[in-house]
């Protein structure tokens, strides 16, 4: 089953399932274009030239493309200019994009989780400055948290602010920041008060990339998702507005952990999309490559491998799209459902991948052929967003927590 028949399964009103699947279509019908850029982008790789991020050739216009089908307003309120369709949809979109080229898929989903953060915490002033830009794609979003000491443990950061009149003044740095130099708003973490650490002195802020203070000072040299820029940024006595603090002074710490929960479920259908590429691949390669007088995929050995492989998507799917759902609906166990949808598809996205390249045996080795790209693309679903260890430990507790009570 495809997002769209999975997405039927949901109980959502006949109206609002036929628009949903609307844009389900029409994001399909753009990834049809996308894919056929993917690999010159892996090849050409973002790149930092004197100061500036420069994305592949075309894959600016692409993301254009994406934006004039209003796809980056799907999650923004109408009063923003935004389509306020749910969550749901979003992260089908970044599935399907995401099968397209990945690189281009988590630009769309970490925009996402920007918009999802000045929403939910935003002040009115911000939501009113920021939504409509982000909504039409006239701007478009980045989350910066991680830093050189400070990964796993987001409590340990060192980045700070200090308020100065009616400004905030930011200092320190932050690294693998997905879209940086080439988004225009940057929502993160900081400390606010630095006795009390994330116990109640971290604030959540929004930055434009125009702040004085703001430097792109590096972009990496990446295993996969070449063509995202993966940024180190610079903060040095960062000007911003004071109304550019979003939620309550001191509780970022906890504000950052509850929307992430939403950039984990993008995640998990980043991992998905990756996936559906790789096993259709597997999938179509099985049936024609002939060994020992017929195709492949007449051999049990195969055939159970692409079992394997279209039940994990299945599972990897269905688990992304109900964690969304929770987020629709507000649901107290959407936390939970987020970490297992971004660890379930992010190590089943993994293991297709890897299958896929044993199916097409030495050729799956070779650049020629995509399935290299695919695991390539995978590997890091397991590791940004919180590790899959990090995830474990989430959930292992919460199971422990339930059988106490």
């Amino acid at each position: 089953m495809d997002v769209k028949e999975t997405l039927s399964l949901f109980n959502y009103p006949g109206e609002k399932l036929e628009t949903m699947g609307m844009v389900l279509d029409l994001a399909t019908d753009l990834s049809r274009e996308i894919a056929k850029h993917a690999k010159s982008w892996d090849e050409e790789e973002a790149q930092f030239r004197n100061g500036h991020v420069v994305l592949p050739n075309g894959m600016p216009e692409m993301l254009r493309k994406v934006s004039d089908a209003g796809l980056t307003g799907l999650y923004v309120p109408e009063e923003f200019g935004g389509a306020d369709l749910p969550f749901t949809v979003y992260a089908g979109v970044v599935e399907i994009l995401s099968k397209a080229c990945p690189s281009l898929g988590v630009a769309f989903a970490v925009h996402g989780t920007a918009i999802d953060f000045i929403r939910e915490l935003g002040t009115q002033k911000a939501k009113e400055k920021y939504l409509p830009k982000l909504a039409s794609g006239e701007w478009w979003g980045a989350i910066t948290f991680s830093e050189p000491e400070s990964g796993s443990d987001l409590g340990s950061l060192k980045s700070y602010s200090e308020k100065r009149g009616n400004k905030y003044h930011l200092n320190g740095s932050k690294i693998f920041v997905t879209n940086g130099g080439v988004a225009n708003v940057y929502t993160t973490l900081v400390l606010t008060d630095k006795e009390k650490g994330k116990k109640g002195g971290m604030g959540c802020f929004i930055i434009e990339k125009s702040s004085p203070g703001f430097k792109v000072v590096r972009i990496e040299e990446k295993m996969g998702l070449k063509a995202s820029p993966t940024a180190q940024l610079a903060y040095d006595n960062c000007e911003i507005p004071e109304e550019n603090l979003m939620g309550e002074n001191g509780k970022g710490f906890s504000h950052t952990l509850g929307m992430l929960c939403g950039s984990r479920t993008c995640i998990g259908a980043q991992a998905t999309g990756i996936a559906q590429a790789a096993y259709e691949k597997a999938l179509k390669y099985s049936k024609e490559r002939k060994q020992f007088g017929r195709p492949i995929a007449e051999f049990q050995a195969i055939q159970f491998k692409l079992a394997d492989m279209a039940m994990k998507l299945d599972a990897s799917r269905r688990m992304y799209l109900t964690a969304a759902y929770l987020k629709d609906h507000k649901s107290p166990h959407f936390p939970m459902a987020s970490s297992e949808a971004k660890l379930f598809g992010s190590e089943a996205s993994l293991r297709i991948c890897e299958d896929a390249i044993q199916i097409h045996g030495g050729y799956g080795y070779i650049k020629e052929y995509d399935v290299e790209r695919h695991y390539r693309d995978a590997r890091v679903t397991t590791i940004y967003e919180g590790t899959s260890e990090v995830h474990r430990l989430i959930i292992s507790k919460a199971a422990i927590d339930s059988a106490k009570s």
